[in-house]
């Protein structure tokens, strides 16, 4: 209930700084391109995965500073996803996860704008293809994200890196099998100023 108003109070809150032109809300969605780091078995076999698409779904906020600087944070749901090719057999790796990164931008020319900054990442849920996984080893990461867009009255597309600074796995029940769940990808978006 605590967390129902603080959000409904957030979200009032937003829509009043947006009437007056200094807080935009808006969604987005759009697509990754990446892998998560190399799968370990028995202290043995060291591969690295193989890059596949996912997807993220996610709310923002930007916050004019000045006419040229914003902040920009953003809430999304996304789902990760890499293939290890291993000598007997493929498996699939999932992560599903909630991201806030927190963006700092400038606009350079026009419509065309640059930014960066932490982003935070909390685990959901992460599963190997037919292997039982205990719980990462800490649901709470940090990564960085940089990249660039156009900006066009209330539609933005941008493309970013990003890549995890925290060193995280999981690990299967035996412990024989370790998979480094930190992303590294490139992502697409698109989003829509409400």
């Amino acid at each position: 209930m605590k967390n129902g108003f603080i959000f409904f109070m957030l979200l009032i809150s937003c829509t009043i700084l947006s009437q007056e032109k200094k807080v935009a809300f808006g969604v987005k969605a759009g697509l990754n391109y990446g892998d998560n780091g190399k799968i370990e078995i028995s202290d043995i076999t060291k591969t690295s995965a193989e890059d596949r698409v996912g997807y993220h779904l996610g709310i923002f906020l930007r916050g004019k500073l000045t006419d040229n600087i914003y902040i920009k944070p953003e809430l999304q749901y996304t789902v990760n996803k890499s293939k290890y090719t291993l000598t007997k057999r493929n498996l699939d790796y999932s992560i599903k996860k909630l991201d806030l990164p927190i963006l700092a931008g400038i606009t350079i020319l026009g419509p065309i704008h640059v930014f960066g900054g932490p982003a935070l990442q909390y685990i959901v849920k992460n599963d190997l293809e037919d292997v039982r996984l205990s719980d990462v080893k800490n649901k709470f990461t940090v990564g960085l994200q940089f990249g660039a867009g156009l900006q066009f009255d209330r539609f933005n597309v941008d493309i970013r890196y990003e890549q995890g600074l925290s060193k995280n796995r999981a690990e299967s029940i035996d412990k024989s099998i370790r998979v480094d769940s930190r992303p590294n990808q490139v992502i697409f978006s698109l989003a829509i100023d409400l």
